[in-house]
């Protein structure tokens, strides 16, 4: 009987849906998809519904589906920033290989994170309703938990965070944090462990939109600058061990300070450019090792260069024209289009990461090369907002 693989999934996502599904099948697994919208899911595998968010749903369920004919769990995953802890709970509770629970609250937590590196790396941060006086502003303003850059907010005074909380206030209402604003140039860490080592896959150098937002506009394949080492140790002070791990941090003056750590494969079509660049089977991969298995041997990549850029809504309206998915060669630059946004969809504009109307991924051997055909490709289609 094949091994099975319970994967534990909120919204649908092109990660899981084109790459973790897909990686599965390839690795012969029989897959259960969790969820609490299985209406969002074209998975292709049995759904059953479940309140991911408890990790006491998610082995009864396990239990459940078990009992009815299914197999006995061989591995508990989810690449969810919000089901981290559970999921891992649930591999726990089955003692099945797993990242820690409260490595994987630490870096869900924003609060949390800062309390955990203080020694290492003290980083002003305090609940947004009550910051003192003498706060070292700037000062970003940030949902404790939040994602995706959305209501995340430059502030340079009382009175500007005021009024954001307040702003924030009428479309959400969980808790805020607002932290030390960090110069430096931003970088991603991208790893991936087996619980005994944790190995650099690389790093993108990532371009922001103009404060006060911090919409990604630009991922840039670089090499991990020297600093790298010291993100490393915070990782381990984290706990962050396991798994795949996407991590934001800043350089300044050789030091090496970290935005946030998303405990999970990097997202918004990246982790596409990052396997097709490595040259791995990178889901799969990522699935071995909550099967048990040890990292694959290092395989040096030819030297290449990469970017992602996506396409960004700059208004509000109906998106009515729009290329769909696209993989193509211009000269020696394989680029590659997956949308993420639907020709009919109504864009709502958010100054976050969620206006995104679909990413270019381009592969080729140099930056010239790569920023000439993505010059290229952005000439010859349309997108309409109307």
């Amino acid at each position: 009987m094949a091994a099975s693989l319970y994967l534990v999934a909120g919204k649908a996502t092109d990660s899981v849906t084109h790459g973790f599904l897909p990686a599965a099948a390839r690795l012969g697994l029989d897959v259960t998809l969790l969820t609490d919208r299985p209406a969002a899911h074209d998975a292709g595998v049995p759904v059953v519904e479940c309140d991911v968010s408890d990790f006491r749903a998610i082995i009864a369920s396990v239990e459940g589906t078990a009992a009815h004919g299914g197999a006995e769990p061989a591995a508990v995953f989810s690449n969810s920033d919000f089901l981290q802890a559970p999921a891992a709970l649930a591999a726990a509770y089955f003692g099945l290989p797993a990242k820690d629970w409260r490595a994987a609250t630490r870096a869900k937590n924003k609060a949390l994170m800062r309390r955990h590196l203080v020694s290492l790396d003290p980083v002003f941060s305090a609940d947004a309703a009550r910051v003192p006086a003498d706060a070292p502003y700037p000062l970003v303003l940030k949902p404790r938990e939040g994602v995706a850059s959305e209501d995340v907010f430059l502030v340079r005074d009382a009175g500007e965070l005021s009024a954001r909380i307040e702003e924030v206030r009428a479309r959400r209402g969980d808790p805020l944090v607002a932290e030390e604003y960090l110069p430096g140039r931003l970088h991603t860490l991208e790893t991936l462990g087996d619980g005994r080592e944790v190995r650099v896959l690389g790093s993108f150098r990532t371009s922001l939109s103009p404060p006060p937002f911090f919409v990604e506009e630009r991922l840039e394949w670089a090499p991990p600058p020297p600093e790298t080492a010291q993100v490393l140790r915070q990782l381990e002070a984290l706990g962050v061990g396991f798994g795949a791990c996407h991590t934001e941090f800043v350089v300044h003056e050789g030091r090496a300070r970290i935005i946030e750590v998303n405990y999970r494969l990097i997202g918004d079509h990246c982790d596409f450019l990052l396997a097709d660049l490595l040259g791995v089977p990178l889901f799969e991969q990522i699935l071995d090792v909550h099967l048990g298995a040890s990292l694959p041997g290092r395989r040096v990549p030819r030297p290449r260069h990469a970017v992602a850029e996506p396409v960004i809504a700059d208004r509000c309206g109906t998106l009515t024209a729009a290329p769909g998915p696209l993989l193509l060669d211009d000269g020696p630059v394989r680029l590659a289009y997956r949308p993420q946004r639907a020709v009919g969809d109504t864009v709502e504009l958010t100054r976050t990461n969620r206006d995104y109307l679909g990413t270019v991924r381009a592969i080729g051997p140099g930056p010239d090369e790569v920023d000439a055909a993505l010059a290229r490709f952005r000439a010859a289609h349309e997108w309409t907002i109307a």
